[in-house]
């Protein structure tokens, strides 16, 4: 293996999480639910490459596949974004991060105001879109920050761009990420959005500020072993920019589909880690079937391209984070599986398996790129090779 690309399709689970029930998310299917809500998904691209294994998704046969396939088990607790990423890269979160769903207590709100200088409003548990058309004239009329979080161990600021400059607010929000350190919150989130009551709109000039991995992970060692880490989408922000040699900031899943192109181009050995994030930002918190639907066509119709620019040497993985179901009550995510698909120039088509952790996805680009083992996970590498 020269170059490994990771694409993270963000919230795409493919159901059957032995341990859904005790996350409140039995029967969570997102791939299996969507399909059956939508009269079924047109990929035959993906289908091609053995999606069609890893749970029952209408017009998604099981077919003899080009490409490895299967599924894999999330080792770390809770289901969320920081958790899946990084045990992707080798680290697992034995603890869950903690969550707030009465909203924050005052050592955190006070901490907040008084380093932002501007008041709250909120700071209970919302729909991002939801609570800006709630609160955001009163934002616009008084200059309070929005404070809110979700299921997830998250603590986000949503303002508008003409009140609250960019610069201001990616400042408040690395303010916040030093409060929110003492802890162990796993994301602040900078949301800044536009327009006028009514029609406001959330913009891609969203921020994450993560808390850093507690050790070393398969980003560091890649560094470390003197190739190029290069992330796409929000990974710098996951890692918090530790290991990653180069961050491409994106604008939404077209955006990032073409960007990952233009980065593969410049990558001569190394890892591509690359994050798409409508399917679970735009379509899976706001339910929307039919667009989670469209975004899974898109990233069909472009995969030709990327099998093309593939070289002798190069393994593509295609996975998830966690689920995001769009077709539950909530609008949270899910705990479920995901979806494992890797192929490239010499990658041998089989069956893959269940994997017990996302590390072994790790693991095994650890043992293609000839680094030492990372301290968790079971390489696949061999079942790769031709």
């Amino acid at each position: 293996m020269k170059r490994a690309i990771i694409l993270v399709a963000d919230g795409v689970g493919c159901g059957g999480a032995e341990d859904a029930a005790a996350y409140g998310d039995a029967g969570a299917d997102t791939l299996g639910n969507l399909a059956r809500n939508v009269g079924g998904l047109a990929l035959p691209h993906l289908a091609r490459l053995g999606l069609g294994h890893t749970t029952a998704i209408a017009g998604v046969p099981p077919v003899d596949a080009a490409g490895a396939h299967g599924v894999m088990h999330e080792a770390s607790a809770g289901k969320d974004t920081i958790a899946g990423h990084w045990e992707m890269a080798g680290v697992v979160t034995a603890q869950a991060l903690p969550t707030f769903p009465r909203g924050f207590p005052p050592a955190i709100t006070d901490a907040l105001s008084a380093a932002s200088g501007r008041g709250l409003l909120g700071n209970k548990t919302a729909s991002g879109t939801a609570i800006i058309d709630e609160l955001g004239a009163e934002h616009l009329a008084t200059g309070k920050l929005i404070l809110y979080t979700s299921a997830d161990s998250v603590l986000q600021l949503a303002a508008h761009e003409s009140v609250v400059p960019l610069p201001e607010l990616y400042a408040i929000c690395e303010q916040a990420r030093a409060i929110a350190d003492r802890w162990r919150i796993g994301r602040v989130i900078a949301r800044p959005f536009v327009g006028t009551p009514g029609k406001f709109t959330r913009t891609y000039n969203r921020r994450d500020y993560a808390l850093l991995p507690p050790e070393p992970t398969l980003c560091d060692a890649v560094a470390a072993g003197g190739m190029d880490v290069i992330g796409v989408g929000k990974i710098n922000d996951i890692f918090g920019g530790r290991g990653i040699t180069r961050s491409i900031h994106t604008e939404g899943n077209r955006d990032g589909l073409e960007q990952t192109l233009d980065a593969l181009a410049t990558l001569r050995r190394g890892l591509l880690f690359v994050n798409l994030v409508d399917f679970d930002m735009l379509y899976g918190h706001r339910n929307d079937c039919p667009g989670f639907a469209a975004a899974l066509r898109q990233l069909d119709d472009w995969l030709p391209r990327l099998q093309a620019a593939l070289r002798p040497g190069d393994t593509a993985f295609i996975t998830a984070d966690h689920g995001n179901d769009p077709t539950t009550p909530g609008t949270d995510h899910t705990r479920e599986r995901v979806p494992l698909l890797a192929f490239g120039p010499g990658v041998r088509a089989g069956d893959l398996g269940a994997r017990r952790s996302f590390c072994d996805l790790g693991q095994t680009i650890a043992d293609g790129l000839g680094l030492p083992p990372l301290p968790r996970g079971k390489s696949f590498a061999d079942r790769l090779r031709t």
